[in-house]
């Protein structure tokens, strides 16, 4: 498998992190979340103890009635308090659940 371990807080990592701050934000109706530092290992930003560069798959209500761009500030400032120590790079699939 290629994964770096991704860099841990209190024996939480980025990953776990990222999806308890989404999950508290959001409630998502679905969510994925992928440690892609392994393509970027060696490149800056990458850090020895791993993490860094993420994928993130999520579709909730919150984001009805919104543009892709307001969908992506919400996600940013939700993780806020995880740039740039633990993700350099995240890239985002937002997706508005359709309503009952």
């Amino acid at each position: 498998m290629h994964s770096l371990p991704a860099k841990s807080v209190r024996g939480v990592n980025t990953a776990d992190q990222i999806r308890q701050l989404l999950e508290a934000e959001f409630s998502p109706e679905a969510l994925s979340i992928t440690d892609d530092s392994w393509k970027h290992a060696g490149h800056a930003g990458v850090r020895e103890s791993g993490g860094g560069h993420f994928i993130v798959e999520i579709k909730s209500f919150h984001f009805n009635n919104l543009s892709r761009m307001q969908c992506h500030r919400l996600v940013y400032s939700c993780l806020q308090s995880l740039f740039p120590a633990q993700i350099h790079a995240l890239s985002i699939k937002s997706e508005a659940a359709k309503p009952a």
